[in-house]
């Protein structure tokens, strides 16, 4: 999951893929993502050879557009009200408005089978708002077609839970919506249902598992001032104030486990996790110029120190293991997640205190908007940090996201 916020700052060739009815993870011992009917699959969609990616991009007015990373076109999708925020599981995005939470639907997706992938492209669209007070944070899960995605409302209290399944066909739709103490929470998705922040006078005490239905399961699983939260090819990730909880789901089951941190540091905690998607090492800022790396199929926690001040941190999580952070300076720097070791890094690219500036990655590539210039820098990491293209987007991407993935 990719967030900004200002107060912090899409000719079809059709795939048939091998082996889907019996697919495993090729290089992972857990649970298969990509379980579920037809692959991800929606009536009116395209499924094409490869991902279709696309930046999906919002003004600082709302107004909503797309660029075709691989043909070069580019269309206004429509208009939202004025963004706070911009949440994305890498086709919808939840944009925090006056309103709650208007979400869009970039076209663009990959559903995730394990050992192969599926990619599609549909059409274009707003569909709806999610009502609610406050600032809102947004959870989503490993698929847009199926699961689910949480939204917390800090202002009233309420943990909201969305039906992936209906916002594919196009309509927004509650599986819960459970009153709580105002805070700022998580509604964090996981198998049919959700873990929901409890909290006292304000301060989260722990997590309570919430069934499809909104009804509370089991005792309360410690969690201190959680915060921050991500989905990983292993399980769901919330962060705690001496480690994280690792979540999943098995046979209908929900199973827990802890991650503490090493023993006797003294680092700063991680407050945020982000990383290339589903995949199982994501980092997080550790103070100022530290890296937490958590490793959830190993369960174990690395601290690096970048030696600068960071902004944001991301997981590339590769076979050569980068780590991607961008700098209060606004360059991009590249470490090795083994070493720690500085492998690359980029001139000033962006005004790293300018609202909604945001460092994505994916397999190959990193972007990076400049909302003041109306570009995105498309950075090849894996070369010294080399800038591939500097791509004009049709509004300003004030915030932005890489959709298709």
């Amino acid at each position: 999951m990719h967030r900004r916020t200002l107060a912090g700052i899409v000719t079809g060739l059709t795939l048939v893929a091998a082996g889907c009815g019996t697919a495993t993870p090729a290089d992972d011992a857990d649970a298969d993502p990509g379980s579920g009917k037809d692959h991800g699959a929606v009536e009116g969609a395209q499924e094409v050879a490869e991902p279709q990616l696309h930046l999906t991009t919002i003004d600082g007015t709302g107004t909503v557009a797309q660029l075709d990373l691989l043909e070069g076109s580019s269309a206004e999708v429509g208009r939202i009200g004025e963004p706070s925020a911009v949440d994305s599981d890498g086709r919808y995005l939840f944009a925090t408005t006056a309103d709650g939470v208007e979400i869009v639907d970039s076209g663009m997706w990959t559903w995730d089978h394990g050992d192969h992938f599926h990619y599609y492209r549909g059409e274009p669209t707003l569909l709806g708002t999610v009502d609610g007070t406050g600032a809102a944070t947004v959870a989503t899960g490993p698929l847009s077609t199926a699961g689910a995605t949480g939204v917390f409302f800090a202002g009233s209290g309420e943990a909201v839970l969305l039906d992936n399944e209906a916002l594919a066909d196009g309509e927004v739709r509650e599986l819960f919506r459970v009153e709580g103490e105002p805070h700022e929470g998580l509604v964090v998705p996981v198998g049919d249902g959700a873990l929901v922040t409890v909290a006292q006078d304000g301060t989260v005490t722990g997590l309570r598992h919430h069934d499809a239905d909104g009804d509370a399961v089991g005792e309360q699983i410690p969690c201190a001032r959680a915060s921050g939260t991500i989905t990983t090819k292993v399980g769901v990730v919330v962060g705690c104030a001496d480690g994280a909880v690792l979540a999943t789901e098995s046979d209908g089951e929900l199973e827990v486990e802890r991650i503490d941190y090493p023993k006797g540091t003294t680092e700063p905690r991680a407050m945020r996790f982000e990383g290339r998607k589903n995949r199982p090492t994501v980092a997080a800022l550790s103070g100022r110029t530290g890296i937490w790396l958590l490793d959830t199929r190993e369960r174990t926690w690395t601290h690096l120190d970048a030696g600068v001040p960071l902004r944001q941190v991301v997981a590339a999580d590769d076979e050569d293991g980068h780590v991607l952070a961008l700098d209060t300076t606004g360059r991009v720097r590249v470490f090795a997640a083994e070493s720690g070791k500085q492998l690359a890094v980029t001139e000033p690219l962006t005004d790293a205190t300018s609202p909604g500036v945001d460092l994505v990655v994916d397999q190959e590539r990193a972007y990076l908007n400049v909302p003041a210039e109306g570009v995105v820098h498309e950075i090849d990491y894996a070369d010294r940090a080399r800038i591939a293209r500097t791509l004009e987007t049709p509004t300003a991407p004030v915030f932005f996201t890489e959709t298709g993935r």
